[in-house]
């Protein structure tokens, strides 16, 4: 069945009526998730694992896509508001976002991440339907030294873009590099940097320090500045609640850039939509006219990343559907399903079971367009939550946080580590220390250390091999160029303008 045959089955299949009700219901579920802090799509896909066994596989399998792309619109909305990254793939959202909602611009961020979101999606799905064979078969050439040295490039990236000194970076990036190694090694079942707290031998969660370092941090800086009834200005008027031409026509290259990014990123498994926005925002910083402004509430900040999380979705379904290898927990979820109702994921399964596989593709053109109308009606509503005096809106926040980090393990031990973290992001903000690297050294330090562990056991302890294999050897060049540029005076003095924006 080719590509043109199929999707016009896969639209007769996702436009059936109970079809279209279980892709309403997993877009809805999703907003809520991405919105609220703390559940997660993955842990929501596990949640109504039970519940889909008693349905029909096309429905059940479209209505666990749709909360796994819709959760990644919804993640926008607490990063713009509240500063507050329920996923790690909305860190990067914050940075503009926030500025964005800091000068009265809150409803045209979210606007923007909602149009970024519908686009990058559209794109990532057509991609998914026309590439998806030969795209997946070049996957397959990326094994752990190739792995190792992509984490390297996304490290180096941001170390460089991460604040005024590459050096404040580079020991934010180690500080999270060091939380991420807390815990038991999964290789010789040693406890590391547990300090006696049987607590930690899990290791650390996501959330405990994205919220500590980014919420808390920011309330405990707020209360600093007193005087302010409100925490950020409240936008007034439909052209403050939606962006306007000008900002839509800054998007339009930034969008292309975050769908394009994140698809090619996604198909990569254990890549993520977090190596994906980081990489798109700064490929739109070095490609932007006026990359001083970056930092500081541009649209495009918000419109790159955005676009490159929600195609990563796209992306990622590529090796799930034609190899049968899950990119990430919410992927693998979703296969194990399929295995249970029967579907067996791979080359074969446009052919075996082409209404489970075009109909879920074709339901994905039909869910970003849901999202689009779900998301657009609810800026207005969300952006009253500035309304709210910052004698209010701080407990809020703090009590949202505080649920979303003892809900983690139930225990009230996260709730001091959050705390803990929130005091170590006020301290970073009043050092310029960037909270990023960290942020991004912690997401990627377990899947980095088992990708450097695994390529040395391939070649019996020769670091040759990482330099030995052409894919892994270029990009990790890339890193060390990248790191060694700030030493070229020329280009250290625009990154210093552009970092200082004058």
């Amino acid at each position: 069945m080719d590509v043109v045959n199929g999707l016009m089955h896969g639209f007769a299949v996702a436009l059936q009526p109970s079809n279209l009700l279980w892709c309403f219901v997993g877009c809805f579920l999703g907003t809520i998730i991405g919105v609220l802090p703390g559940l997660g799509p993955a842990a929501t896909i596990a949640l109504l694992l039970p519940v889909t066994f008693h349905m029909e596989p096309t429905g059940a399998i479209i209505m666990l896509a749709g909360i796994y792309y819709g959760a990644k619109y919804g993640g926008s909305t607490t990063s713009i508001l509240l500063n507050m990254p329920g996923e790690s793939s909305s860190v990067v959202t914050c940075i503009d976002g926030y500025q964005m909602a800091r000068r009265g611009r809150a409803g045209a961020a979210l606007g923007i991440a909602a149009i970024s979101s519908f686009v990058a999606g559209t794109i990532g799905v057509i991609l998914l339907s026309v590439v998806a064979p030969p795209v997946a078969a070049f996957a397959l050439s990326f094994s752990s030294p190739e792995y190792f040295a992509l984490m390297c490039f996304g490290l180096a990236l941001v170390a460089l873009l991460g604040g005024d000194s590459i050096i404040k970076a580079l020991l934010a990036l180690l500080v999270g590099l060091w939380l991420a190694s807390v815990g038991v090694d999964l290789f010789t079942a040693q406890a590391r940097f547990i300090f006696g707290q049987s607590k930690l031998l899990g290791g650390l969660d996501f959330l405990v320090i994205a919220i500590g370092i980014f919420a808390i941090g920011e309330i405990l800086s707020n209360v600093e500045k007193r005087g302010a009834v409100n925490m950020l200005p409240v936008p007034r008027g439909i052209r403050n609640l939606l962006p306007n031409w000008e900002e839509l026509r800054a998007c339009r290259f930034a969008m292309v850039n975050g769908s394009l990014t994140g698809f090619i990123i996604g198909v990569l498994p254990g890549a993520g939509s977090t190596i994906a926005s980081f990489v798109s925002y700064g490929v739109e910083k070095a490609v932007s006219r006026r990359p001083e402004k970056f930092g500081t509430g541009v649209p495009e900040g918000v419109a790159a990343p955005e676009a490159a999380n929600n195609a990563d979705t796209g992306g990622a379904l590529v090796p799930l559907l034609t190899l049968g290898i899950p990119g990430g927990s919410s992927t693998a979820i979703m296969l194990s399903a399929l295995i249970l109702w029967g579907i067996r994921p791979g080359p074969l399964m446009m052919d075996e079971a082409p209404d489970v596989f075009w109909g879920l593709v074709a339901s994905m053109y039909i869910g970003n367009a849901v999202l689009l109308l779900l998301n657009l009606p609810l800026v207005p509503l969300f952006a009253q939550i500035l309304r709210l005096p910052s004698y209010i809106l701080h407990p809020a926040i703090l009590g949202l946080s505080i649920i979303g980090a003892y809900s983690v393990s139930s225990h009230l031990f996260d709730v001091g580590l959050l705390a803990g973290f929130g005091l170590l992001g006020y301290l970073m903000g009043k050092l310029g220390y960037p909270s990023a690297p960290l942020i991004l050294g912690f997401v990627l330090g377990d899947a980095m250390e088992r990708a450097l562990r695994q390529s040395l056991m391939m070649s019996q302890g020769d670091l040759s091999i990482l330099v030995s294999r052409p894919i892994s050897a270029v990009l990790l060049a890339c890193a060390v160029l990248i790191l060694l540029s700030p030493l070229l005076g020329r280009f250290n003095q625009w990154r210093t303008r552009a970092l200082h924006g004058s």
